[in-house]
This record gives C-alpha cells, structure tokens and sequence, in this order.
C-alpha cells in the first residue's frame, strides 16, 4: 500500500513527541524529589498528542487545543470503540495549566501522578496500535 509521506512524516512527528511527553513523566516522577506537576502535565500532553497524531492519520481536522474532551470526541467520530478509554483519559486535560503556574493549588499526590501515567501510556499504545505500523516510532 502506498501512504503520504507527507503523512507519514505528521503522525510520526506526533508519536514521537507523545512518547518524549511520557518519557519526560516518568522521569520527573522518578527524580528526588520528585517533580509531580510536571510529571502530570507531560501526561495530559501524551494523551493530546496521541490523540492528534489518530486524528492526522484519519483527515480530522483538529484545532490548537489542550481539551481532551474535545481531542477525543473527534477521535470518538473515527472510532467508537475508543469512548470508554478516552473519556477516562478527559480528566488530564486540567494538567494542561493546574500546575504550571503559582498558586494556591494543593500539590498533585504520587497516586495521582501514577493514575494519570497509567491512563497517558494505556492512551498511547492504544491509539498507536490503531495505525499503521510505518508511522509508529
């Protein structure tokens, strides 16, 4: 089968980037001590981009944002049976911004931080797996 290498090149350049956004979560998990906002917003930004590079592939046209209630109900267009996965995955959208600033917001738990790695790697293999096998990194 012949594919786009324009194409190709898109949703492998998404890919690559979710699987540096989980990398990075779980290395700032790890650190001592560790850094668990950061860790979660590097979790919403796998899942985000997990979800584009599945929307890419399939010709969604998706705009500049961090929702993932919006990001997965497109995906939800292509695929029904992604509902479940992606609407437990909705919750990291807040990941986007909770953290990255100042503020009077309780610190993120080593629970939450693990809840939300699990959902962001389950979310990625998961989409990625829905793909061609010349796009994956």
């Amino acid at each position: 089968m012949q594919y786009d290498p324009d194409r190709v090149s898109e949703v492998n350049s998404w890919l690559r980037k979710a699987h540096d956004d989980l990398r990075a979560a779980e290395i700032s998990m790890s650190a001592i001590p560790p850094i668990l906002g950061v860790a979660l917003f590097h979790c919403q930004q796998t899942v985000e981009k997990a979800i584009k590079a599945f929307l890419a592939w399939n010709d969604k046209v998706f705009g500049k944002t961090h929702n993932l209630v919006e990001l997965g109900a497109l995906a939800v267009d292509v695929d029904p049976e992604l509902e479940p996965l992606l609407r437990r995955a909705a919750a990291l959208t807040e990941y986007a911004w909770r953290y990255r600033y100042p503020g009077d917001i309780e610190d993120p738990t080593p629970n939450e931080a693990r809840d939300a790695f699990a959902i962001a790697g389950e979310v990625l293999i998961n989409l990625q797996n829905r793909l061609p096998k010349i796009v994956r990194p």
